[in-house]
């Protein structure tokens, strides 16, 4: 046993890789064409994919969404642990990003379970609140857009998100940057930092922080 997470080096990552993540092969192909792209950063590690899947497997989620697509690696990934009649609802702003998405889903077979919808993810959010009726609806859904808007998707994703449902939401170390924001650090640092601290006081939700990728929220609507 031991009392803090252990500091995971290159090598035991590729073990973690290589007994604990289980890939089709589009989802490594995907996954090993974005590691050469300018931003491969913006890639959530393949372990938070196998434990978004697994989570949805374990609830039961047939409607998920979101927030952040980049080359689809955590969307295929999702597409893939749907049953066949699930629905995914996809925000991002880059048709770049995205187009190299749009072709690793069709050639995994689960393009038809995704909407992709290419503007701010706030209108979207809205459109589904206010125009289409679906509050309460959704069963799952993952944050990994803009870090600066990340209270507000929070807040429309409550209304989305059912009681019961998985709010998972990325990037909340910023690398080590929230533990102390210095001044000259991007919006984006200091508004992580103080969204991070008032979860501990949301009574909406239940949460759980992990030391998993750059560090992951997992709340469970109440």
């Amino acid at each position: 046993m031991t009392r803090r997470s252990v500091s995971v080096d290159n090598a035991l990552n590729d073990y973690l890789i290589s007994v604990g993540v289980t890939e089709t092969p589009v989802q490594r192909e995907l996954r090993e064409f974005t590691a050469t792209h300018r931003m491969a950063k913006m890639q959530i590690a393949p372990e938070q994919g196998q434990l978004l899947a697994w989570l949805a497997r374990l609830i039961g989620v047939r409607r998920y969404l979101e927030l952040g697509v980049f080359t689809g690696y955590s969307t295929l990934t999702m597409a893939q642990a749907l049953p066949d009649d699930g629905e995914i609802i996809a925000c991002d702003v880059s048709e770049s990003f995205t187009d190299i998405a749009r072709a690793y889903w069709q050639k995994a077979g689960v393009a038809d379970r995704i909407r992709l919808e290419l503007q701010p993810a706030l209108l979207t959010l809205r459109t589904l609140i206010d125009e289409e009726g679906r509050a309460g609806s959704f069963d799952m859904a993952f944050i990994d857009a803009d870090k600066p808007g990340t209270p507000d998707y929070y807040e429309a994703c409550l209304t989305l998100v059912r009681p019961g449902g998985i709010i998972a939401i990325d990037n909340i170390f910023l690398g080590g940057r929230v533990v102390e924001p210095l001044a000259s650090d991007p919006p984006g640092v200091h508004v992580m930092h103080a969204f991070n601290v008032s979860l501990a006081h949301d009574e909406r939700v239940s949460p759980c922080l992990l030391p998993i990728g750059d560090g992951m929220t997992l709340l469970i609507r109440r």
